[in-house]
């Protein structure tokens, strides 16, 4: 049974893995969104590139402030 369950972890992770990184596209683009909107309500015309990246620094410390790393197969501690 323990090929099995290293099966089943690879999987999850893989499946975690592709999930996450969906997630973190789509947190991209509504960050650029929310950017571009919020510095046009504080007046400001910034380069694409700028909103870009602005997003980006916010996205990425998103992701990492709310990463877990993986979890154990239910039963194993």
């Amino acid at each position: 049974m323990g090929i099995l369950d290293a099966f089943g972890s690879l999987a999850s992770a893989l499946i975690a893995g592709f999930v996450m990184l969906a997630f973190a596209v789509l947190s991209l683009f509504v960050t650029v969104f929310v950017v571009d909107i919020a510095a046009s309500i504080g007046g400001l015309n910034p380069d694409d590139g700028f909103v870009v990246l602005g997003a980006t620094i916010l996205a990425a410390a998103a992701i990492v402030a709310g990463g877990s790393g993986f979890a154990l197969p239910e039963g194993s501690s």
